[in-house]
């Protein structure tokens, strides 16, 4: 059985990430740009644009709602049919991490989701937070970006609202972003050239629903009778 190589070495990068995450809800880490991983990625990830397997994203995975001005983005889940090797490695990588994370937090995560992404020239995604209000089994997201030799002026950073401040994060290849879905508030800004990345959010199991219990029916009015 094949092995697939991890994104994360050892325990300390992992020990830092969770650290990190405690203290302020984020953080940044820089993957070697030459890793197999990310390099079989950014690969397929072209691929898939050349063979226009790439589709307008939605504002959640299942509702199908796309909000003009909104995003920009195109979008291939790695689960897909058609993605291929590189997709699943990153995908086991990215569960590899899951369980690490989850032996150090107490997030609750359950499994993960992630998908391509290509924006195209001059397209972002407005300001926005990854949990929804009618779904909260995002806990953690992760953006992890496939584009080499990014240019200090291209534009295309991912702006993160924190109580500090604006952080931005360029999108160069390497370069991976973990924040709190519910929390950090984030959006893309718009590019001088088109770039890849993929996204990925570690979620728990889906919470019962809390229903209001039931009134109770007033009692009927007693008859008054006359004496």
């Amino acid at each position: 059985m094949r092995s697939t190589p991890s994104l994360l070495h050892g325990d300390t990068p992992l020990d830092e990430v969770a650290a990190d995450l405690r203290r302020r809800d984020w953080t940044v880490l820089a993957i070697d740009p030459a890793h197999p991983l990310l390099l079989g990625a950014a690969a397929e990830a072209r691929n898939h644009l050349l063979a226009h397997r790439l589709r307008p994203a939605s504002t959640g995975r299942d509702d199908g709602l796309r909000l003009a001005g909104l995003r920009g983005d195109d979008t291939l889940w790695l689960d897909d049919p058609a993605c291929g090797t590189a997709a699943a490695d990153l995908l086991q990588a990215f569960e590899q991490l899951r369980r690490g994370l989850n032996e150090r937090l107490t997030l609750g995560l359950a499994h993960v989701e992630a998908h391509f992404a290509h924006y195209p020239v001059g397209t972002g995604y407005a300001r926005h937070r990854d949990s929804f209000q009618r779904d909260d089994a995002r806990v953690l997201s992760l953006v992890l970006y496939l584009n080499h030799g990014w240019p200090s002026d291209g534009g295309g950073a991912l702006r993160l609202h924190l109580p500090t401040g604006c952080r931005d994060i360029a999108p160069a290849q390497g370069t991976l972003a973990l924040f709190l879905s519910a929390d950090v508030e984030h959006e893309v800004m718009p590019a001088t050239q088109a770039r890849f990345s993929v996204s990925a959010w570690f979620r728990q199991r889906p919470q019962p629903v809390q229903h209001s219990p039931r009134p109770a029916r007033p009692a009927a009015p007693t008859a008054f009778h006359p004496a």
